[in-house]
């Protein structure tokens, strides 16, 4: 699915939260809305699934406006950061409650639902309740739940702030799995730069509800067009990856690394906008 955003604008309590939004997501891209708290990203991804509606501006999908189309007609699924899960019932039945609504019959929707949680790695959990799940196998669970709608687009709202780094780190390998296995379109919402920059194909930086910059994950590091992108990226910070002939990667991010041995290598971002890549290797 490419989904449009065109001049989107909106008002809430007499307070511009979207300012003339305009970017799109290509088919079976992976972009990440960047920006601080307060910035609408959130509100962003609202509008895109139908829960708020803009002021003014259009959605599109494939080129086809959706303004008038509810949320659950636009083949669109939500994760949020609160996970939403229903405590009432198993993880089987969460992740079946899409196909419910389908009204598939129930010997199908679980084995679909099996399927899914062994595709998000649990499986053989599809008995526990909510409550015996940690935080992150919940977070699993919500993941298959939406990918049980068999959604063309996938929409995360900071999917991964409850967890601890380890989690976190896991979590966006397993997405990143799902969004390829899937071949979906995914939109993420973030404020962590890191995240974005090892997951995203491009990156969308709002600031007070405007677009400031966007780009592919290097464009934005090392040639930031707006000190609120300068500062968002100029916090020291180091990424692990590695070098091959003359370029460091981490994910889907590429930044040239020339006089660098090949190997295990660490990308340093200092407070003045500088980016050093120090090989790890012997």
């Amino acid at each position: 699915m490419h989904l449009e955003l065109d001049h989107i604008a909106l008002t809430l309590g007499g307070k511009r939260i979207l300012d003339d939004v305009s970017f799109e997501v290509h088919d079976r891209e992976f972009v990440s809305v960047l920006g601080e708290s307060g910035a609408g990203k959130s509100t962003t991804l609202k509008v895109v699934a139908g829960l708020v509606f803009q002021d003014e501006g259009q959605v599109r999908f494939d080129g086809t406006c959706v303004d008038d189309l509810p949320t659950h007609k636009r083949g669109c699924a939500i994760v949020f950061q609160d996970i939403r899960l229903f405590p009432n019932m198993n993880a089987r039945d969460n992740v079946a409650f899409p196909l419910k609504m389908q009204h598939v019959r129930k010997a199908e929707r679980h084995r679909e639902a099996d399927e899914l949680l062994a595709a998000v790695q649990l499986e053989g959990m599809g008995g526990r309740r909510v409550g015996e799940l940690s935080g992150g196998q919940q977070q699993r669970v919500a993941l298959a739940r939406a990918l049980a709608g068999k959604p063309r687009a996938m929409l995360l709202d900071e999917p991964f702030s409850g967890l601890d780094e380890q989690l976190r780190d896991d979590m966006r390998t397993l997405v990143l799995d799902l969004h390829r296995r899937f071949g979906m379109t995914t939109l993420m919402v973030t404020h962590d730069p890191d995240e974005a920059l090892v997951m995203s194909d491009r990156i969308v930086y709002l600031g007070e509800g405007r677009m400031l910059q966007e780009g592919a994950p290097a464009d934005l590091l090392l040639n930031p067009q707006h000190e609120a992108v300068s500062a968002c990226f100029g916090d020291t910070s180091a990424i692990r990856g590695t070098v091959a002939g003359g370029e460091f990667s981490a994910g889907k991010l590429r930044v040239p690394a020339p006089n660098r041995a090949d190997g295990d290598a660490v990308l340093v971002r200092v407070k003045d906008g500088g980016v050093f890549v120090h090989s790890l290797s012997a």
